[in-house]
């Protein structure tokens, strides 16, 4: 076996949402079966970005708040020492856009079936609907144990 060869990589949406915790801990214990690592990704944009007004906000602040918040929810989700390796990523831009670029090349991506936005009562939330319709890898959809 080639000691140089590349891990399977296992990428997966993580935004502050039950739903997106559920598939980080999925996405770990996938990564754990097939000795890879997993990608957390996390996207931001600055608020009023696609809007006609320009956002009074510091980009780099911004970037740094979002840094910090997912280093947090991942050590509150998978504890200091995860079973697999656990990357962060923060990209700014568009969450399907920054999911579909993360995720070429990987293993598989995981996304929530809710995110943090949207309609509780629906199936799917529209990250996870677009991704599973346009990723060129396998899409693993995860819904929180209810409660």
């Amino acid at each position: 076996m080639d000691r140089d060869a590349p891990r399977p990589r296992v990428v997966v949406g993580v935004d502050g949402s039950p739903s997106s915790y559920a598939a980080l801990r999925w996405a770990v214990r996938q990564a754990c079966l097939v000795g890879g690592t997993v990608d957390a990704v996390a996207a931001w944009e600055l608020p009023g970005m696609f809007g006609w007004s320009g956002p009074a906000v510091d980009a780099d602040v911004d970037e740094e708040a979002a840094r910090q918040g997912l280093a947090q929810e991942l050590t509150e989700v998978l504890g200091t020492e995860p079973a697999a390796p656990v990357r962060p990523l923060v990209v700014r831009g568009n969450p399907v856009d920054v999911l579909l670029r993360a995720s070429e090349g990987a293993e598989a991506l995981v996304v929530g079936g809710r995110g943090r936005g949207g309609f509780a009562r629906a199936l799917l939330g529209s990250v996870s609907h677009h991704v599973a319709l346009h990723a060129n890898c396998p899409v693993v959809i995860v819904r929180p144990q209810a409660a």
